[in-house]
Parts: C-alpha cells; sequence; structure tokens
C-alpha cells in the first residue's frame, strides 16, 4: 500500500468520524441538561439562576472533554466568550463548544490529508495552505452564521412589534402577546420565535420581565433590540403608553428595513461588474469576433501561400 492510499484513508476516516461526531451530538443536544432544566423551572414556575445570554454557563462541559487539548478553552473567560459568540449564532447547548472545538481541530487535518493525497509530498505547502483554510472554516462559518441570524431578527422585528401591539390593544397583557407573537411567527421568522419563547421561558422561570428582555438583546447583540429594550425601559420607568412606545419603533425598523433593502439594491450594479467583465464578455467577443478572427487568418494565410 502506498503512501498516497493511506494518507486517502485516513482523511476518509477523519471525515467520517468528524460528520459522526456531529450527528451524535445533533442527536444528544435536545436531551442536554440546561434543556431539562428549563423545562423543570418553567414547569414549576420557580426561580433560579437562568441565563441564556451565554454570559453564564449553567451546566459544565463533560470532564472528559477537558482532559483533550483544543477541545474547550481552558479558561473560564475563554469558554463564556466562546459560549456567547455560539449563542450568537443560536447555539445554546453546552455541547455546542465541544463540536465547534472537535470541528477546529480535525478540519485542518481533513483538508491537509487530502490536499497532500492529491500533489504529493513534493508539494507540501499546498497541504499547509489547505490546513490553514480548515483552520479558519470553523471560524468563518459561525460568523456566517451569526450576521444570518442577526439578519433574520431584523428582519422580522417589526411584524413582530406589529404584533405585539396588536395583542397589547386588544386587552392582552404583555406576556400573553409575547407568547402569541412568538406562536404566530414560528413559519415565517423561526430564529425570531425562538428568541420570543425564550423571554417567555425566563419570566415563568421568576426573572423580571426587563431583566428577560436586556438578555435578549445580549443574546442577539442586534441594534434594533437594544433600542427596543431601552425603549421598554424607559417606557416601565415612566409609566407611559407600551402601544404607543412599540408603535413608534416598529415604523423606526420597518424604515430601516426598507433602507437595508434599497442599500443592498443599489449595490447590485457594483457587483454584476465582476460576473460581466470575468464570464460574459469573453464570451460575447468569442461569439461575435470569433469569425471574423477565423476569416482573417484564411485571407492572410492563402496571401502567404500565394
Amino acid at each position: 500500500m502506498t503512501l498516497d492510499w493511506i494518507i486517502t484513508l485516513s482523511a476518509a476516516f477523519m471525515f467520517i468520524a468528524l460528520v459522526s461526531g456531529w450527528a451524535t451530538s445533533a442527536v444528544l443536544s435536545a436531551r442536554s441538561p440546561e434543556r431539562r432544566r428549563l423545562q423543570h423551572l418553567a414547569a414549576a414556575g420557580g426561580g433560579g439562576e437562568v441565563s441564556l445570554s451565554g454570559v453564564t454557563l449553567i451546566d459544565a462541559v463533560d470532564p472528559r472533554f477537558r482532559r483533550i487539548p483544543g477541545i474547550v478553552p481552558k479558561s473560564a473567560k475563554d469558554m463564556n466568550r466562546l459560549r456567547r459568540r455560539l449563542a450568537l449564532a443560536g447555539y445554546h447547548s453546552p455541547t455546542s463548544m465541544v463540536v465547534y472545538g472537535v470541528a477546529s481541530l480535525v478540519t485542518p487535518i481533513v483538508f491537509g490529508l487530502i490536499t497532500l493525497s492529491l500533489v504529493g509530498m513534493r508539494y507540501w505547502f499546498f497541504a499547509a495552505f489547505a490546513a490553514a483554510i480548515g483552520w479558519m472554516l470553523p471560524g468563518i462559518v459561525l460568523a456566517h452564521q451569526i450576521s444570518k441570524r442577526k439578519l433574520q431578527i431584523q428582519n422580522g422585528l417589526p411584524d413582530a412589534l406589529d404584533l405585539l401591539i396588536v395583542c397589547v390593544e386588544a386587552g392582552c397583557a404583555l406576556d400573553a402577546a409575547i407568547v402569541k407573537a412568538s406562536e404566530e411567527l414560528a413559519i415565517t421568522y423561526p430564529v425570531l420565535s425562538e428568541e420570543l419563547r425564550m423571554i417567555n421561558t425566563e419570566m415563568r422561570a421568576g426573572k423580571p420581565r426587563l431583566e428577560a428582555f436586556k438578555n435578549f438583546a445580549a443574546r442577539t447583540k442586534v441594534e434594533d433590540v437594544q433600542s427596543l429594550v431601552a425603549l421598554l425601559v424607559q417606557t416601565d420607568k415612566f409609566g407611559t403608553s407600551i402601544a404607543q412606545a412599540l408603535r413608534t419603533h416598529a415604523e423606526t425598523s420597518r424604515t430601516k428595513r426598507r433602507q437595508r433593502a434599497e442599500e443592498r439594491a443599489a449595490k447590485i450594479g457594483v457587483k454584476l461588474v465582476f460576473p460581466l467583465v470575468f464570464f460574459l464578455f469573453p464570451a460575447l467577443y468569442a461569439v461575435i469576433l470569433g469569425p471574423a478572427v477565423i476569416s482573417f487568418i484564411r485571407v492572410f494565410h492563402g496571401n502567404v501561400l500565394k
């Protein structure tokens, strides 16, 4: 068995192990201690130190993973920082840190071994470059998930505020309005619906309403949500109408959403320059000028032979 076959088989084994570990963690995440504790507190309606913002760790990671270097951060500060980033992307389970750590270790090895098996030992620097890409890939994917989640929350916030206004003006309390809005937004904006359910769960677990909204702003890091939380704090402090405050903020959020759409539409012309230059124009020139170039070559070639 040659070295290339050994490297290929090793890369295939590492890839299968990574996929199997990810599938196992996805299955076990629904049975995590964090979810069981929240369900218990929500059912009991009692107090307790519950934090979904990622600032406080609810359950410790399995000690067996701590003995493996590079899987989870050693210090509590680094672990909290990683937990906050995962919470921004929507991963609240403690096993998500383990999955991220395993991916950060395995992807450089898999990318490097696969590239090394393709190009050989002579061009090892290509394998090193591929390993560097694999090392950065989990962070890039996580950053993309964070930005995508923030955009979904920004786009769904005006509709959620409209639902809250309708429920509040119909005579519902704000807690009941949040529950109704989370149910109605489950299909169109599932991310925002999940966050509203977390707010309701924290309030049922015994946390004050304003603290639950502050945790919502800390979990999402969305500017519109932070403005909404500040508005609700001021409304609760001065006793003004909550429906009028929500209506004003909904109009502002809807204006910002329209402006973001107009900004993205204005950038399309600039972004189309690159595919036009590199893909459409060469093919267009080949189709238009190709027959003329062939005719010129034939004419000049015939004159040279004469």
